[in-house]
């Protein structure tokens, strides 16, 4: 049985030849979820590679043998706003699969984290996807960047990549990489020369239009 949304919990592990819990998953499994012995569990590495376990009431036994899912190279960049929306992209970005996520400072960007804030809020951002993983029975771990000063210095730092703005083409797949900007939108000198595609829809919040280019990327690069 390979599927791995009928298993009881998922939880990543840092070898899969002899999986141990971290203290933080094993307080999950026995204390929250309330797994009895036997119970199915699957354990990942985050890169990919994954096996089925039982639980035997304080920790894993391996079964079956390791099983591999091909990558999917998909990033979204997004510009920083307000409260809690970067960790409620994050979280949707991680459950659809994308494979890396970048926040950046773009020019019309209300938050400004300092250098410790800044430290800080990414731990967290890694957290809320690792969180966001397990729940989803993703395999691999998106790779969360620190935040960049600026849109270029995010997009020099991914390479070829495209800017959601009303009235750019339409999103093909040669995309692979998509950059999402604050609620008052990009500036002119932000948008000179790039190249820009369109999102469906109205006009979206900015964490909204994150998570519909990282739909988009993903459906289009596991067809």
């Amino acid at each position: 049985m390979n599927d791995r949304r009928r298993a009881s919990a998922h939880v990543f592990v840092d070898d899969l030849d002899v999986p141990v819990l971290q203290s933080d998953d094993a307080h999950h499994l026995t204390r929250v979820l309330r797994l009895r012995d036997g119970e199915r569990v699957t354990a990942s590495d985050g890169r990919g590679r994954w096996r089925n376990c039982r639980f035997d009431g304080s920790g894993l036994v391996a079964d079956d043998e390791i099983e591999s899912e091909a990558s999917r190279d998909v990033v979204v960049l997004f510009a920083l706003s307000k409260g809690d929306k970067p960790e409620t992209a994050v979280q949707k970005l991680t459950e659809l699969g994308v494979s890396r996520i970048v926040p950046f400072v773009a020019e019309r960007s209300v938050v400004k984290w300092d250098d410790g804030k800044s430290q800080r809020n990414v731990e967290r951002l890694r957290k809320v996807a690792r969180e966001a993983a397990m729940q989803s029975r993703q395999v691999r771990l998106p790779v969360i960047d620190d935040v960049r000063p600026s849109l270029a210095a995010a997009i020099a730092s991914v390479g070829d990549v495209v800017v959601a703005e009303p009235g750019g083409a339409a999103l093909d797949a040669s995309v692979t990489a998509i950059a999402v900007g604050p609620e008052g939108g990009f500036t002119p000198a932000e948008l000179e020369g790039r190249r820009t595609v369109s999102l469906p829809g109205g006009v979206l919040r900015a964490e909204t239009a994150a998570v519909v280019a990282g739909a988009l990327l993903v459906d289009r690069h596991t067809r």
